[in-house]
């Protein structure tokens, strides 16, 4: 059989795995702090008896984009948006410490304040638990405040701070629930990181995903227009090793 089969058969193999990460950045472009995660095809070369003449291809995704995505006022006082670099530190299901951008944070019925279900974590590293019915409202260093209902402007109080991270992005990796970690030199995850008091945030507003729709619809064509090469290639494959055959039953 033909080698080049194998060759086809693994462009198209990891062709597919890229337009699947492309598919989950296009269903997170709307999606409040998204980033988007970069994908890259790299040869491998094939080791074995002979000479080195073949290679397959691979796809890795190394890292996420972690370039800015638009910041839109809303108005709504429990939204934040991170003004340059940094994160909100939030609290993962399993209790460790991750990272995001996502500045859509709700208040639940305890009082706790959350980012997509993550408790949201201060400055001592605890969750944060606002009281209920306030008028909250969030400084540029994370500095959270209210006011009760029926109180009065004098008897606004601190009740927390948001902590406000700015890890190396170099170290950050993206877990399955879509919280960013900090990662050791071997790809263990690290601990926590401590608050940057240089971090800042805008307050009623809420940073974009910076997934282009249209770049990612331009790369699901070519993906897709990738993979109808490389079955092309196997289906040429098999035509040359079915007329070789024949002609091999001719002598």
């Amino acid at each position: 059989m033909d080698r080049l089969i194998y060759t086809a058969l693994s462009g198209a193999t990891q062709t597919l795995d890229r337009q699947a990460v492309v598919a989950n950045n296009m269903a997170n472009a709307s999606t409040v702090g998204f980033k988007g995660q970069l994908s890259m095809f790299r040869a491998v070369p094939v080791n074995g008896a002979g000479n080195a003449t073949r290679t397959i291809a691979a796809d890795t995704t190394p890292a996420a984009d972690f370039a800015p995505g638009v910041i839109t006022q809303t108005g709504r006082s429990l939204d934040v948006a991170i003004d340059g670099d940094g994160w909100l530190a939030v609290q993962a299901p399993d209790g460790s410490e991750g990272y995001t951008r996502a500045g859509d944070l709700q208040q639940d019925a305890t009082g706790l304040l959350r980012s997509n279900g993550h408790a949201v974590l201060g400055e001592d590293g605890n969750p944060l638990v606002l009281p209920l019915q306030a008028d909250v409202t969030i400084a540029s260093d994370g500095t959270i405040s209210a006011l009760g209902a029926g109180d009065r402007p004098n008897t606004l109080a601190q009740v927390g701070t948001l902590k406000l991270v700015n890890p190396p992005v170099a170290q950050l990796g993206r877990g399955g629930d879509g919280l960013f970690r900090l990662k050791t030199a071997q790809g263990e995850q690290a601990g926590p990181v401590a608050a940057d008091d240089s971090v800042r945030v805008v307050s009623g507003a809420l940073e974009q995903s910076n997934v282009s729709p249209v770049e990612s619809m331009v790369a699901m064509i070519g993906n897709a227009r990738r993979f109808e090469m490389q079955m092309k290639m196997i289906s040429t494959a098999d035509e040359n090793e079915r007329g070789a055959n024949r002609l091999l039953s001719l002598t």
